[in-house]
């Protein structure tokens, strides 16, 4: 007996399909054109629909780009907060844990674009700009800040300016969004610039700094 799926009719199938089709196909243009460049028209192209079709799930070209933004990486911040409050190993480890989760599903993917375009093109669009800070600026720095301050309470990290040290956690995210779409795209096979390799020096860097310990007073 054919399964439920399999006696749906094509076409109803294919209705079902089209907002995601949208968004993978506005993700890919906005990632490649940027934001005033990128037209409606060859969005709903680049998905096989009408224009008139995807108006149907997205009013507006802003619209449209808050869905992609929601969709590839709003989504993922409860996920991640969940993680957060059940984490049991040290919040070193909880850092690098964080900065690899990170890597794997935002900063490898074509999501890192999204900031990409927000920090070429933000002065232009007030409007998205104010929905990027909400909806993923502050929630990505609460995150790191929570990370910060269980370090800190646990005694495991010394006290720092939270309000300034989320930045210095969120710039090798940002250098690296930065550096692959653009020169990470296009340099030469032979440059080795191994991400994972560069996240882990950081960390490093990070949680150790860049000054040798002071040497220990001899006993007396």
């Amino acid at each position: 007996m054919p399964s439920p799926a399999s006696t749906t009719p094509k076409r109803e199938r294919r209705k079902e399909a089209r907002p995601g089709e949208l968004l993978d196909a506005a993700l890919d243009l906005f990632v490649e054109k940027g934001y005033a460049a990128t037209k409606v028209d060859e969005v709903a192209a680049r998905a096989g629909v009408s224009k008139g079709t995807l108006f149907l799930y997205f009013p507006s070209k802003e619209e449209l780009f808050k869905a992609v933004v929601r969709e590839s990486i709003v989504g993922r911040f409860s996920e991640w907060s969940k993680e957060l409050e059940t984490y049991q190993g040290s919040s070193a480890d909880m850092l690098r844990y964080s900065y690899s989760v990170w890597w794997e599903n935002i900063g490898s993917t074509r999501a890192s674009g999204i900031t990409k375009l927000m920090l070429s093109e933000a002065g232009n669009f007030p409007e998205i700009t104010q929905f990027y800070q909400r909806e993923v600026i502050e929630p990505g720095q609460q995150m790191i800040r929570r990370i910060l301050q269980r370090g800190i309470a646990r005694g495991e990290f010394r006290p720092v300016d939270l309000d300034y040290a989320v930045y210095t956690v969120l710039a090798p995210m940002i250098f690296l969004m930065l550096w692959k779409h653009s020169i990470g795209a296009c340099v030469p096979d032979a440059v080795a610039f191994r991400p994972e390799t560069y996240i882990a020096s950081q960390v490093d860097t990070l949680l150790h700094g860049l000054l040798q310990a002071a040497p220990s007073s001899p006993s007396s």
